[in-house]
């Protein structure tokens, strides 16, 4: 009987160490993602030394999923730092359903339906390739898709070279030189929604200067150009610099790279919402992320960040405010401080409508947008030309010139110093408009208490009755004039 249990304490002791054994197996391959393995809820998988994990995550309050990459232990708040979306334009509802995993050599994510909504979308020649493709998350941030069958570590596909808003040291930003093209850095839409922003970060080959873009168009910010050691319009790079930027050219490609001088020293470059570029550093003392730079420095430089009809002010919060008769167009995206949805007027004007007649509003901007067109004659005339064009929407008189404005404002810095124009408006909206309406009607009040008042002294006093009909009269003209 005890020769019994002892063999059985032993098959159990045994039991408990293969397991064991496995757990450590499977803890040191926790950073990859083989062709026999998925990934799905809450599992994730983290970098061989414990600096960046790769899982389904969501975006402040929003209820979608998205596969990205953020740092692992080093930021301690529940509020991931992003460095890497997937699926940026396709999220998910349900993580526990739906699956990371690699099928015909690609890694692929699978929804809640099984239907394919994101793949690295590589085409591969090789049977091996197909049934030996291994992802791996690497220390330096960069996922990794390669052929665990072969000697070369070299990979066939990796998420470095389809960078989102962040640019991790280490990465390259490039410009292709055989499709003419640059490799984008694209800001997020919202804090709470990681699709593709309206700005932009690329590089121009030609003078090796990067650029920002609202739009993939204007232009709002440049490096300047590569001197060789520091790009000329950021002067932090001049002094007490801690990082080692690098330029490099081939016949493939234009690119720059940078890492830190102490490994020890965690940064990131990243795109913000509002599209500023910001070269931020952890602090482990204040755990939280300090700005080492940022361009441009004042954020109300950058190209339509309020969108159209919007102003911005660079010392109050929110930044961005709608003008004078105008609100937001979408208000649950303004107070996600996703701007670019802009203003809209809050009575929409048709041309014709006798009961949303326009009027202007007055604004005095640091700079004027660009103009549609030029009309000729005085300060009035533009304005009354303006006001009969049913697709006028605001007019400025400068220098003896009518500009006048056809389409969204766009780039409204308020300043009490700049440029005046006026926008137009339905005139029911405005603040005077109202106060006339209220004053009005006080008078109409006033007016109607005082006949009653004087028609009860008159009852009271019994005075001759054919004087009331001539006290009426002249009551009634009174009230007339007074506007009653």
């Amino acid at each position: 009987m005890f020769f019994s249990k002892s063999n059985s304490l032993a098959r159990i002791l045994h039991l408990l160490c293969f397991c064991f054994s496995l757990t450590i197996n499977l803890s040191s391959e926790a950073n990859i993602i083989s062709s026999s393995q998925s990934l799905s809820g809450d599992h994730t998988i983290i970098s061989q030394g414990g600096k960046f994990e790769l899982g389904f995550f969501k975006a402040g309050n929003s209820s979608k999923y998205y596969i990205g990459i953020w740092y692992y232990k080093k930021l301690h708040f529940n509020l991931h730092t992003i460095v890497w979306v997937a699926n940026r334009e396709t999220p998910i509802s349900d993580r526990f359903r739906s699956e990371l995993k690699i099928i015909d050599g690609n890694l692929v994510l699978l929804n809640e339906s099984k239907l394919q909504i994101w793949s690295t979308n590589v085409t591969t020649t090789t049977t091996t390739t197909l049934n030996s493709a291994t992802a791996v998350i690497l220390d330096n941030g960069n996922l990794v898709l390669r052929d665990s069958g072969s000697n070369s570590i070299e990979p066939f596909w990796q998420s470095f070279d389809h960078p989102t808003h962040t640019w991790l040291p280490g990465a390259k930003l490039v410009y292709d030189n055989k499709e003419n093209k640059s490799r984008l850095l694209t800001s997020w839409k919202s804090y709470e929604d990681p699709a593709v922003g309206l700005f932009s970060l690329e590089l121009h080959s030609s003078t090796k200067e990067y650029v920002s873009k609202w739009n993939g168009s204007q232009q709002y910010w440049t490096s300047g150009s590569w001197n060789g050691k520091i790009f000329d319009l950021v002067p932090e790079m001049s002094y007490a610099y801690i990082y080692n930027f690098s330029y490099h050219m081939n016949e493939n490609e234009s690119s720059f790279t940078y890492s830190l001088y102490n490994p020890a020293i965690i940064s990131r470059l990243v795109l913000d919402v509002s599209g500023q570029l910001q070269q931020q550093v952890w602090s482990e003392s204040t755990a939280e992320w300090a700005m080492f730079w940022s361009k441009p420095k004042e954020v109300c430089d950058i190209y339509g960040l309020c969108g159209a009809f919007g102003t911005c002010r660079q010392t109050e919060f929110p930044l961005c405010n709608c003008l004078t008769a105008f609100e937001p167009r979408s208000e649950s995206d303004w107070n996600q401080s996703d701007f670019s949805g802009g203003c809209v007027r809050k009575t929409d004007l048709q041309c014709g409508r006798i009961e949303e007649k326009p009027d202007f509003i007055m604004i005095t901007v640091k700079k004027l947008p660009p103009h549609n067109s030029v009309a000729f004659g005085s300060a009035g005339e533009c304005g009354t030309t303006c006001l009969n064009n049913c697709s006028c929407n605001a007019y400025a008189f400068v220098d003896n010139q009518c500009l006048v404005w056809h389409g969204d404002l766009l780039n409204l810095l308020e300043d009490g110093r700049g440029k005046t124009m006026y926008v137009k408006v339905a005139s029911k909206d405005l603040p005077h408009h109202k106060k006339s309406n209220l004053v009005t009607m006080g008078a109409v009040v006033v007016c109607m208490a005082g006949v009653v008042l004087v028609w009860g002294c008159l009852v009271k006093t019994q005075k001759v009755r054919s004087s009331l009909v001539w006290l009426r009269m002249f009551l009634l003209g009174e009230v007339i004039s007074l506007g009653c």
